[in-house]
């Protein structure tokens, strides 16, 4: 069959797009940028287009040509920059739905989330529930999926906090550490989407796919540190309040199109737990255990376990050093440019010491809009790159400065180096 499958590139929807294709499916996969996944997944027919852009059903009828299947992978966890829950989790699968009646579209195979919950009135889980909603009563074919945390070899997200959380030195810092959860394995959930596609799972069934256990936070980080090959470490229980500036920064930087795990959707979810509440309509896969001893660690694992949570402070740390570059000589300009009149005359002077203040003040600043953050590195680079060979022409006796002040550009090339490496999160 031709099946669409939205959110390809995801964490989700990249292990379902190999089952399918494996399955002997004719795959198309939609995402924002799938520019790198043509060259990861070339037995994928890839599509670009943003759901929060494709809110009537018109925009729906060319993507859905020839397709006899729709899987819903895509998603996001709160609003910000790049992210519009009520267009794209709501107003653009209403559209969708409208769209696949008058096309030949077979069935919708929506993987959703477990919307039952004290925090059910949050805009992630509401979106979802609207579109869920929209689905069943529709008289369009589907099956809704309800994972629990999926884990599996990659991670993303929650999967990838927990890394992180276990990979720490000296104690587990854990805020709402008794909480209860559920995982699943994440090729149980590619395993129930080729179910649904199959008709092995009937037309109108919503299920929770969740493993036979439930642990508590501190039991699952402490698995994972077992897994990343770390000795045991202390929980050290962390209380919510103090975690409340954490949450307010990682939900600052959601604007500026960061993706932290730590926004307040994520926080208010971990603290009621992500369980089932004994659904009866459930698929049981086998223990988070099970699932992490069938994909044993690397020591890639262990470095981005590691990295995750310095990833925003390297970056924070890099755009401040910028910033402060650029702002501590206007403080005095006069005195900045004393070392360029031997070069210059006093206007000229000025003139480039104010230049070189706004340039590094702006790419401190672009450097904290992710969109941005890439080219402000490059042009960082660059930047740097030409204030050493300026430095070297001009007066080659500041290499022998005590205060180093070019010597002090080469940590700052390796930092920004470090952070190129590490900016992708997907």
């Amino acid at each position: 069959m031709n099946i669409l499958i939205l959110g390809a590139t995801g964490f989700i929807g990249s292990a379902v797009a190999a089952r399918l294709v494996a399955d002997g499916h004719a795959v198309s996969g939609l995402g924002r940028t799938p520019v790198r996944a043509r060259t990861k997944w070339p037995d994928v027919r890839w599509l670009r287009a943003d759901l929060a852009h494709m809110t009537t059903a018109v925009d729906w009828q060319e993507t859905l040509k020839d397709q006899h299947v729709v899987v819903n992978c895509a998603g996001a966890l709160q609003d910000g920059f790049s992210d519009d829950l009520a267009a794209s989790q709501a107003d653009a699968m209403l559209a969708l739905y409208a769209a696949a009646k008058t096309c030949d579209v077979r069935l919708i195979v929506q993987i959703s989330a477990n919307a039952d919950t004290s925090v059910a009135d949050l805009p992630f889980l509401a979106t979802k529930r609207r579109a869920d909603d929209a689905l069943a009563s529709s008289g369009l074919p589907y099956v809704i999926l309800r994972p629990a945390l999926v884990v599996g070899r990659n991670s993303h997200g929650g999967s990838a906090l927990l890394r992180a959380l276990a990979s720490m030195p000296f104690g587990l810092l854990l805020i709402h550490s008794q909480s209860p959860i559920e995982t699943v394995d994440i090729k149980d959930v590619a395993a129930a989407v080729s179910a649904a596609v199959c008709g092995e799972i009937a037309s109108g069934n919503d299920i929770t796919l969740a493993s036979s256990e439930t642990l508590m936070l501190c039991e699952l980080v402490k698995l994972h540190r077992q897994w990343l090959g770390l000795p045991p470490a202390p929980i050290i229980p962390i209380p919510a309040a103090l975690a409340k500036p954490l949450t307010w920064l990682a939900d600052f930087a959601g604007h500026l199109g960061w993706h932290s795990p730590l926004r307040s959707t994520a926080m208010a979810i971990m603290s009621k737990g992500i369980a089932s509440n004994g659904t009866v309509s459930a698929i049981r896969g086998g223990s988070a255990a099970a699932t992490l001893a069938a994909n044993p660690s690397g020591i890639q694992d262990l470095w981005f376990a590691r990295l995750y949570l310095l990833k925003p402070l390297i970056a924070a740390g890099l755009a401040l050093f910028w910033l402060l570059s650029g702002i501590i000589p206007l403080l005095s300009p006069q005195e900045a440019s004393q070392h360029l009149l031997a070069f210059m005359p006093p206007t000229a002077a000025m003139t480039l010491t104010l230049f070189t203040c706004a340039v590094d003040i702006a790419l401190g600043a672009a450097l904290l809009f992710r969109p941005l953050a890439r080219k402000a590195l490059l042009a960082m680079l660059a930047v740097s790159l030409a204030y050493l060979a300026g430095g070297t022409l001009l007066e080659p006796s500041l290499w022998l400065d005590p205060l180093g002040p070019l010597i002090k550009v080469l940590p700052s090339l390796l930092l920004t180096l470090v952070t190129l490496a590490i900016l992708d999160e997907r």
